[in-house]
């Protein structure tokens, strides 16, 4: 081995080892590895910088604007309810019906974009179907990720192999060149998973009501009947006349004022849940006023001992409360929701208190769930992180306006009856037409297919489906670009250096010998096992120069070997954290990790056997 090449091998297993441990950003290791390659003299300025030109980067942004179309205007969410309607209240019918669904739209738009859409309508479902949510979760991540496999733009691994074979100097693959063999992925994991739901999160049986029922386990769930006190404030109390903001009650005493009652008038004894809005940090306390507080019992003793106030008794009643009115948490006007963070949220490692959650949408954080941890006191100081849960208590007019924000989190635990009141845009029409004008130019192939991609991108902005530029910059996912804009130029080094060729030489010395059948797998479940580690893209652009070096040092057809390795680094279903859709529905399942290794393991190994039975026959050797 020679100097570059040894030095490329080395960059490779650093940023291999960074990838996996998920201590740095994917996008800063992607920097690093085109900077040190680029003052090593491996790659030249040119070639160090060619990632962010080339087809497959700029493919990819005019993808996540003409996604975010798709989501914004409502049509994702719309088609969704009305063809999952066909799946009754079976768990077997909904089961399929969700999969069939999902992959039919991630076959267009990102599998995270997809999941975000149709994690609360899934739910919903459940619900009504009185199935437990973590039955079908599951699959519908794994739905969205085999969808990616139907067309040439479901999943950025399938356009790395195109460039590849374009590069090589191939014929290129067409829009639906990937639909037979993704066709038999999708029947493949749909029966998988009808044997392999048996060791999902067991069925609960669902009494009455179900929208109900949710709350009071969210309740339960977070321990807020626990934690929650009332406390009265007497006409002589020291707060009288003051705002919450002045008080600065969380960081002084570690409790957070939820919610507070008074009487509005002589003529209307009845207490009144304040308005969401009005309750906020400008609020004044009056004489007579009752706050809900959430916090430990010690912690609110003390708030009530400082200021002269009096800790209702648990059973007391409020005078002349209405009956109905005696649950804070859920009323006809106010409600609590679990909320979940995108993988591209921007509030993730953000403080609670920098969030923006009140000013913005006017709902109150009550407790964040962090794998198996509750944390319900001292929130403000909290940082938040990508899988956590977050409880949040607003008016159910200011939850559904949350649930419309699917940039940044993704509303999962509202009763159902309110998230049929998410209503659609009156532009999903025209995003529809724009979508289909997008299928019909790249299956015809009359333009480049990145020029189709970037007309339907530019024509989602301008008809209104994306309100206008900076919503259409939001809708890109930067960390997915400059990862592929970053990583391409490591594929150019590999070959470069011949790191691809000794790799290659490699497989093919100790598996050549057994044939053509023997080196697939080879490739296959190395890239099967790599992509649980690294991010999908990344597997692809590292494995596609060493597929194709392979190929022809067998003399052999580099088409199997190449969707092979495209449909190994996109079928990853044995980790929570390899794909952002697995770890996106983790919390709202109510999954462990082991749930992903009795299920998505076999799942996983299963198609990678069927693949190498039926890979030969579309693509002959």
């Amino acid at each position: 081995m020679n100097g570059p090449m040894i030095m490329t091998l080395s960059v490779l297993a650093v940023a291999s080892v960074l990838f996996m441990s998920g201590r740095v950003r994917s996008d800063l290791v992607a920097i690093g590895v085109l900077m040190v390659l680029m003052l090593a003299d491996i790659l030249t300025p040119a070639e160090a910088l060619s990632g962010f030109s080339n087809s497959v980067v700029i493919m990819m942004i005019g993808l996540f604007v003409v996604g975010g179309g798709i989501f914004q205007t409502g049509l994702a969410k719309m088609a969704s309810k009305k063809l999952l309607q066909l799946g009754g209240g079976s768990e077997t019918r909904l089961l399929i019906m969700i999969m069939l669904v999902t992959a039919l739209i991630g076959g267009f738009v990102s599998n995270t974009g997809t999941v975000a859409v149709m994690l609360p309508i899934v739910v919903s479902l459940a619900y009504s179907a009185q199935i437990n949510p973590g039955r079908l979760l599951m699959p519908l991540a794994f739905a969205s990720s085999l969808g990616g496999m139907l067309t040439l733009i479901g999943t950025p691994p399938n356009l790395v192999i195109q460039e590849t074979l374009v590069n090589a100097g191939e014929e290129g693959l067409s829009f639906f060149s990937f639909l037979p063999i993704g066709l038999v992925c999708l029947a493949t994991g749909i029966i998988a998973l009808l044997f392999l739901r048996r060791f999902l999160p067991a069925d609960e049986a669902v009494e009455g009501n179900r929208a109900a029922r949710s709350i009071k386990e969210l309740a339960k769930q977070y321990q807020l009947t626990q934690n929650l006190y009332r406390i009265q404030v007497g006409t002589d109390s020291l707060i009288r006349s003051k705002t919450l903001r002045e008080l600065d009650i969380p960081a002084t005493f570690g409790i957070h004022v939820i919610e507070i009652r008074r009487k509005m008038s002589a003529k209307n004894q009845f207490f009144k849940t304040i308005n969401q809005e009005i309750a906020g940090p400008q609020t004044v306390i009056e004489a007579d006023d009752i706050l809900y507080v959430n916090g430990s019992y010690e912690h609110a003793q003390r708030f009530a001992d400082e200021y002269g106030l009096e800790i209702l008794d648990q059973h007391a009643q409020e005078q002349h409360a209405n009956a109905s009115e005696s649950k804070p948490y859920a009323t006809s006007d106010v409600g609590i929701a679990e909320v979940m963070l995108t993988p591209s949220s921007r509030l993730i490692d953000q403080l609670v208190k920098h969030s923006g959650f009140r000013e913005k949408y006017r709902v109150n954080i009550l407790g964040i769930q962090r794998k198996e941890q509750y944390l319900l006191h001292n929130l403000k100081e909290e940082r938040m992180r990508f899988g956590d849960a977050l409880l949040v208590q607003g008016t159910w007019k200011d939850i559904a306006l949350l649930a419309s924000e699917q940039t940044d989190v993704v509303v999962v635990g509202q009763p159902a009856e309110e998230s049929r009141k998410v209503t659609m845009d009156q532009k999903a029409p025209i995003a529809a037409g724009i979508m289909l004008l997008m299928v019909i130019l790249l299956i015809t192939e009359w333009i480049p297919a990145v020029a189709s991609v970037m007309i339907a991108a530019v024509l989602m902005v301008v008809l209104g489906c994306v309100r206008n530029m900076e919503e259409a910059y939001k809708t890109i996912n930067w960390e997915s670009i400059v990862l592929i804009g970053g990583m391409i130029p490591m594929s150019i080094a590999i070959e470069k250096t011949g790191a691809a060729t000794l790799i290659s030489d490699m497989l093919v010395h100790s598996l050549g010998s057994y044939g053509s059948i023997a080196l697939l797998a080879g490739v296959y479940f190395t890239t099967s096992l790599l992509t649980l580690f690294i991010s999908n893209t990344a597997c692809a652009v590292l494995f596609a120069p060493i597929a194709m070096s392979a190929a022809v040092q067998m003399g052999a057809s580099p088409y199997p070997f190449l969707f092979a390795v495209s449909i190994a680094a996109s079928m990853c279903f044995a980790s929570p954290f390899s794909t952002p859709p697995n770890a996106l529905v983790m919390s709202a399942g109510r999954y462990k990790f082991s749930h992903y290794v009795k299920v998505g393991l076999p799942l996983q190994l299963i198609i990678g056997i069927v693949m190498m039975a039926v890979l030969p026959l579309f693509f002959p050797f």
